[in-house]
């Protein structure tokens, strides 16, 4: 399984989940809001926050109708051109941006749409590139991503794996090869009955990469489950305010549930361990108390050949396992035993 670095930071199996916040476009078309944004997602330990870079007039056209999620929280006479209009960030809000994640100790990542934007992010030196599942088809986007030679974290939202196989050759026929690939279910919300989790490892294991979830269901359960199935990444949309008005707002997790994500994800984390089946550390003296041994179960005296009527088995804190049981029917013991007594070998004849 192969493992990519961002920015230094190892992403596959056996490294902690890379936590990514999804500021997305709900900043509202305000610098200010995006900051908080990124403050909310440092106050939660995200590893990164990320936004999305477009000029909406390279990304649909004036006819393009707006998703049915879009039109139940933003204004349904408002066409999709100008709502993304009203959330382009320009040049000087991705400077600012950037240096408050730097100011914060979180990354800054971003979603290009088109090349410009991919330019405008080079030239900022993100560590990374994320692709949006829109664009899995539009291959001439992701051959010019690929070719910038920096990881890229690719959703694989509405596609069959097949769709994701062609992106994948597509971007490793140009150099791409430092590759995180993410389930998801492009709704929003998802319903959870249709996050088909399974895909994860499935994913991983077709394509030796690094796979995690770009999750867009309510709640954090869906998230948390990911990683104990093996989620190398985690994309979580977060909101100062779930009721503003705006197309993601409504799937997005607030700051008090982003943190509570994160916890549980690194309380996971701790809980997976390594596989191997041995007890814990903290087991071995339960152990010795809960498990049974052999006993006398009345007083026998020495010279007695032992019978099953003599042998009881009971918590005793130390002596011989039931499972010796056949090996001392028909032992001669070598000394008088009290009832209650556990049985050791040091208790027999030498003498048989």
């Amino acid at each position: 399984m192969k493992v990519i670095e961002i920015d230094g930071r190892p992403i596959g199996p056996g490294h902690p989940c890379f936590i990514i916040a999804e500021a997305g476009v709900n900043h509202n078309g305000q610098v200010e809001l995006a900051e908080r944004l990124v403050d909310i997602a440092a106050d939660a330990r995200a590893d990164a926050v990320k936004f999305q870079t477009f000029k909406a007039d390279h990304v649909v056209s004036a006819s393009a109708p707006k998703a049915e999620y879009q039109l139940q929280m933003t204004d349904a006479a408002e066409s999709q051109l100008d709502m993304l209009r009203r959330l382009e960030l320009s040049r000087e809000a991705h400077q600012e941006l950037l240096a408050h994640c730097q100011n914060r100790g979180v990354l800054f990542l971003s979603t290009p749409f088109d090349e410009a934007s991919v330019e405008l992010l080079d030239e900022l030196g993100v560590p990374a590139f994320k692709i949006g599942s829109g664009e899995i088809t539009n291959w001439p986007l992701l051959e010019y991503v690929a070719r910038k030679g920096k990881p890229v974290i690719l959703s694989t939202g509405m596609c069959y794996l097949s769709e994701v196989d062609e992106a994948v050759r597509v971007m490793r026929s140009v150099g791409g090869s430092q590759l995180v690939l993410l389930h998801c279910v492009s709704n929003y919300p998802a319903d959870p009955a249709e996050m088909n989790l399974r895909a994860i490892p499935a994913m991983a294991q077709a394509f030796q990469l690094p796979v995690g979830l770009s999750d867009h269901t309510l709640g954090i359960e869906i998230s948390v489950a990911a990683v104990a199935l093996g989620a190398c990444v985690i994309e979580k949309h977060l909101t100062i305010d779930r009721e503003q008005a705006g197309p993601d707002h409504r799937a997005s997790l607030e700051g008090g549930e982003f943190s509570a994500m994160v916890q549980a994800i690194r309380k996971v984390e701790t809980a997976l361990g390594d596989g191997l089946k041995v007890p814990a550390t903290s087991e071995r003296e339960v152990a010795v108390l809960a498990r049974r041994y052999l006993v006398a179960a009345e007083d026998i005296p020495a010279g007695s050949v032992l019978t099953s009527r003599q042998i009881a088995i009971r918590r005793t804190g130390s002596g011989l396992p039931p499972a010796l049981l056949p090996y001392v029917l028909g032992r001669v013991l070598g000394q008088d035993v009290a009832a209650g007594t556990a049985l050791r070998l040091d208790m027999f004849s030498l003498s048989e």
